[in-house]
């Protein structure tokens, strides 16, 4: 009768003991993921201060917008309906959505939450709270320099 409680209670310890680190593994594959969603990753500024883009100053027309990488970030390169290059961050000051340009409105806009900035980068409408950050747009020649603004 002893040897049939023993072996009873080393059953009943191992399955507690499988139950308990069954609980404790599904507990972390289901908490790890969460947090690691609600902790966002650490990503460093771009060390990038200028950028010669590949497309020529002629290729760009009155009224229009082109997205071209800036570092690791999107920028937009805008030729204003007067023939003037502007370049301005294209991460929206809301919800940093990427913006685009609008020819029919001749502004910036942000199709996430419709938010508008001026060809000045000024927001004019929308939720966003801030202006677009500006940079230096120069035309050396046959090539188009953008670079941060001092």
């Amino acid at each position: 009768m002893a040897e049939v409680l023993r072996e009873d209670v080393s059953r009943r310890g191992f399955i507690n003991w499988f139950l308990g680190t069954s609980a404790g593994a599904f507990l972390v594959s289901v908490l790890y993921p969460v947090a690691y969603y609600l902790v966002p990753p650490r990503t460093g500024e771009s060390a990038a201060a200028t950028v010669t883009l590949s497309i020529k100053p002629n290729e760009v027309k009155p009224n229009t917008g082109q997205i071209f990488k800036f570092g690791s970030r999107p920028a937009i390169l805008v030729r204003t309906p007067a023939g003037e290059l502007r370049a301005f961050s294209a991460v929206c000051t809301h919800l940093n959505c990427t913006v685009q340009y609008r020819p029919d409105l001749s502004h910036i806009w942000c199709a996430c939450h419709n938010g508008h900035f001026d060809l000045n980068g000024q927001n004019i409408a929308g939720p966003p709270p801030r202006p677009l950050e500006a940079f230096t747009v120069n035309a050396r020649g046959n090539q188009i320099v953008v670079s941060k603004s001092a």
